[in-house]
Order: C-alpha cells, then structure tokens, then sequence
C-alpha cells in the first residue's frame, strides 16, 4: 500500500481545534452526549524564548462536544499545566480524574492537587483532591469487582524537593472515595496499562529514569513479572490476537517494540520506528487492526527537534505494518472513537515547529 500524507488515504483530516500545549485526548459518552476533554500544558508568553518548558502554565482544559459531525466548545475545568484526564464509571456514577504537572509561570511549583470530579446535575463537581508532585496521567481500571485508579507522577530537577508524594502508586475505590493502596518506586512516572488474559491480571508501568516493568497480580498486590532498564519509557499498550497476548511499548527516547507474551516473559518480536514516540492508539477498523504512534520530540527539552509526522501500522501476520505516515506537530496523544458508524480519530498537538505550545490538534475520519 503506498503511504500518501494522510496515512495512506486511512485519515481525512475534518477540523482543526485551537489548542495550546495540548498533552492528551480524552473522548467519552455519557447519557448527555459525546465529548472531548483536551489537558492544556502551558500558553505562550509574549517576548518569552522558545522554551518547551516554559509559558504560563495556569490555564484551563477545554471540554467540547459532539454535535452535527465535529465538537463544539461546551465547557472547561481549570487546570494548571494540564496532562491528563481520565474518564470512567463505577456502579452508575460518572467520574473524572485530572492531572497537572505544574503552576505558575515562572517559577513554577509542581506540587500541586490533582482533582476526581463527579458529574453532578450536569456539571463537574470536586469529590476528592490529591497532593501530588510532578502528576502525569490517570488510569482507571477493574477487576473482581474492585476499582482501581493508577496515578504516574515524579520528576528529577536539580534543586527540587518534593513537599507532596512523589512515587507513582495506585488508589482503590472504597465506595465513596479512592483510598492508597499500593506504590510503585518509580522517580519519574508517565502511564499505566492494565489488561486481563487467561484468568490472570497484569500492569504495565512506563517510567522515564527508573525502568519500566510489567507486574501480575499475586492475589493481594501487583508485583513484579519483568522489568525493561532503558530509561524513556512513556505508554505501554496491551491488546489480543492469535490466541496470544501483545503488547506495545513507547520509548521516547528508544524505539517502539511489539512483544508477544509466552506464558512466562514478554518476548521482543518487532520493533517500529526510532526515537520519540510519546504514545500508542490501537484501533479495531473495519479492515482489521491499526496502530497509531503520535511521535513527540527527539533530543532534549533544552534543545528539542519536534516531529513533523506520526505514523499508522496495520496489523497482518503477527506484526504491524507500516502503512502510512500523516503530518502532526510534537503529538502527545490519540483517540479513538464511533459515532453513528463512522470511526474517527483525534490527535492533539503540543509544540509548533518553533517551539510554541499554540498549535491546533486535529479531528479526524478514519477511513480503515
């Protein structure tokens, strides 16, 4: 299949959403529609230097809404150097959990709160706070009827102390709140992943400068299964075929490697593409399996090279392909989703060419 510029004819790009230092998509349904929460790092300064992580980073998360085939402005939640929100249900009640790494404008301060809301007669009220530092992403997660939220954080700067708990961890549903329940030793957290097979439960954790590791469930705790030394990891991704258990692991500043699970270690079997991937989002299409690679940055904060493309794997004969490649700019994310039999695609944007966090994400249709 010959690659064009929008993945091999697999995307139609349908709008453009004017975001600022977007770090990820988050796109749920709830009985009141369709809707996109976008976390917002940073706005830029005028007269500041490029700086990736600079900017004023007290700024909000736009929420917008599915009508008449594209998302329309609907609402916001303030968050300071937004990274993630994640959506999820317990027993009928809608929640959301948001993640910042930061506030301020210089200098900034990355302890700071990390909220769950509760959709409440149609807005989102607080329902529990979290000191956290450096906050990353959320991952919510069930199993045995228990609900667990994984929280990654941490960094490592020069002359930074933490005042609030710096170690990645995980909470559990106590039946009004999420109560601490496990910690993982990790200084520099990015993402959870959690999958189910064959009547056994593992959590993949991806960590910057501790080594990232795979851990099962040993019936009280989740504990180590493998671990990967390689400092860069950012997202592990879980999916099955072939009767077989996979999974995809970003390295920021390594490669992306397919593994297949062979009932005791997950075994290398391919790798897809270089440095600066950031995150992964399959896709069950109608012509089989996809993977998408947002890819971010190469080299380093002070001195980054953003990525101009992202690419789409299609899946056949037990490994992915590399079908096609589409422009982005610095991607930090992809989603997935359907709304009335169309699959579409959204893709956020964190950093323009010249290192500015005022870049558009984009929407859209996924022909494959």
């Amino acid at each position: 299949m010959a690659k064009t510029e929008l993945g091999a004819g697999l995307l139609t790009a349908l709008q453009q959403l004017p975001t600022s230092g977007a770090r990820a998509v988050e796109v749920f349904t709830t009985n009141e529609g369709t809707f996109l929460g976008v976390p917002q790092l940073a706005r830029d300064v005028a007269g500041e230097a490029p700086y990736m992580n600079g900017g004023d980073s007290d700024i909000e998360a736009p929420i917008y809404r599915w009508q008449d085939g594209r998302f329309v402005e609907h609402e916001a939640l303030a968050l300071p150097g937004g990274e993630d929100l994640e959506y999820f249900e317990i027993d009928g009640r809608r929640f959301l959990a948001a993640a910042g790494v930061r506030s301020g404008n210089g200098p900034y301060d990355l302890d700071t709160d990390a909220v769950v809301y509760e959709r409440v007669a149609g807005a989102w009220v607080p329902l529990q706070s979290f000191a956290v530092f450096a906050a990353k992403q959320w991952t919510a997660f069930s199993f045995d009827s228990r609900h667990f939220l994984g929280l990654s954080q941490g960094v490592v700067v020069d002359g930074v102390e933490p005042k609030h708990p710096r170690e990645s961890c995980l909470f559990e549903w106590n039946g009004e709140r999420f109560v601490p329940f496990q910690n993982f030793n990790g200084q520099w957290g990015y993402n959870f992943a959690f999958v189910s097979f064959a009547g056994e439960h593992y959590l993949a954790y991806a960590d910057h400068v501790s080594g990232s590791s795979v851990n099962r469930w040993n019936g009280e705790k989740f504990v180590p299964l493998q671990t990967f030394s390689e400092n860069g990891g950012r997202a592990f991704r879980f999916f099955e075929a072939d009767g077989a258990l996979w999974m995809v692991h970003a390295n920021l500043l390594n490669h992306t490697t397919l593994y297949r699970f062979d009932g005791a270690q997950f075994v290398e079997r391919q790798m897809l593409g270089g440095p600066g991937g950031r995150e992964l989002c399959l896709i069950d299409g109608k012509e089989g399996r996809y993977l998408v690679r947002a890819c971010f940055i190469t080299g380093t904060p002070k001195a980054p090279v953003v990525m101009q493309q992202s690419e789409i794997f299609q899946w056949r004969d037990a490994c992915f392909e590399l079908v096609g490649d589409f422009a982005t700019s610095g991607a930090t994310d992809a989603a997935s989703f359907v709304e009335d039999g169309q699959r579409y695609l959204v893709v956020s944007n964190g950093l323009s060419d010249e290192i500015r966090f005022r870049i558009d994400s984009t929407l859209y249709r996924f022909n494959g």
